[in-house]
This record gives structure tokens, sequence and C-alpha cells, in this order.
């Protein structure tokens, strides 16, 4: 992935790679690579993606989606998005209860999000890497998926089920740089 490489997809989608911060990222909604909801945010310590979004909006988005019970893997929920650039997070349970992410696990959460959007009409999304929390870096290039898929892996399923979806609009795949949080 280069730094920013943009790709028209028939008329109605445009599907933008780039390096950077998905906070930061001018779309109407983010995705958050979440988890099935099942132990009370309060009781984790919330890192990556997660962690940012909390670190900016407080318990807010996350105390919504707990009052609306466990999310089944793959699922999508939006909340609103006090403090950020974007109007709305769509939460995604992107690993399952013993933490693991799957090629099912991610492919379904992208087609959830990706559904939900266009439910509520929105126009631009933007997605991190998803059930890749625990990857580590070997360098050259060599990353492991330590509790499931790289994120490398992640990134290429995400714009994969991107391309086939029926989303109309753009979407921005961020692939998080080291240092920008």
């Amino acid at each position: 992935m280069t730094d920013s490489q943009s790709t028209q997809v028939g008329q109605d989608l445009t599907v933008e790679l780039v390096n950077g911060d998905l906070l930061e990222q001018d779309v109407e909604v983010i995705v958050n690579a979440w988890n099935q909801n099942l132990i009370p945010h309060r009781l984790l310590l919330t890192q990556g993606v997660s962690g940012a979004i909390k670190k900016r909006t407080g318990n807010e988005p996350f105390d919504a989606l707990r009052k609306s019970g466990p999310m089944k893997l793959g699922e999508a929920r939006w909340t609103d998005a006090p403090g950020l650039r974007s109007s709305g997070i769509i939460h995604v349970a992107g690993i399952n209860h013993i933490w693991m992410s799957s090629e099912t696990s991610i492919r379904l959460s992208v087609r959830n999000a990706l559904l939900l959007a266009q439910k509520l009409g929105v126009r631009s999304v933007a997605f991190p890497a998803i059930g890749a929390g625990s990857s580590i870096r070997l360098g050259r290039g060599i990353e492991i998926g330590i509790w499931g898929v790289s994120t490398s892996n992640s990134l290429r399923m995400i714009e994969d089920e991107v391309r086939r979806s029926d989303f109309v609009g753009r979407v921005v795949i961020v692939k998080y740089e080291t240092g920008r949080r």
C-alpha cells in the first residue's frame, strides 16, 4: 500500500488506500474494530482504534453500544461520535469470544458495516484493519497474526469485500502509520 492510492470502481464506488490515522479521515463514518461486547468496556484495556476513539470521545459511544447487548460475530452497530471529525461510528464484532479473528469474521464485519452505512444513507466510510490487533511485524515485510489475521491480510480482505459490495460512495481503507496517535 502506498501513502495514498485511489481507485474508481464502477460509477458508484471509489476505494482509497491510505497510510495514516483513521480518526483524521474526512468521512461521515468510521468503523471501529470491536469485539462481541460480552465484557463491559470499562473492564477492558482498550487499545488501537478503540483506545483512540475512547480517548477522544470518552465512554459515551461504548456505553450506548453496551445498552444493546452482545453482538454476533461480524455484526455492525451504529453510535454517535462526539468529539470526532466523523458524525458516527459503526462498531463491528471482528473478533470472537476468545479474542481471535478469522477471514469469516473480517468479511462479515465489512459486509455488515457497508450494509448498515447504506441503510443509513452514509456515502463515505473509513475502515481500519479489523481483527489484526495482535499481529507482530518481524521486519522486511514479514508479519504474523498471533491471535488471528495479520494487518496486511486484514486490509486485503477488507478491500476485496468492499470491491464486491453494492455500496455507493467512497470507502477509505486506512493502514495505521506508527507514531500517529
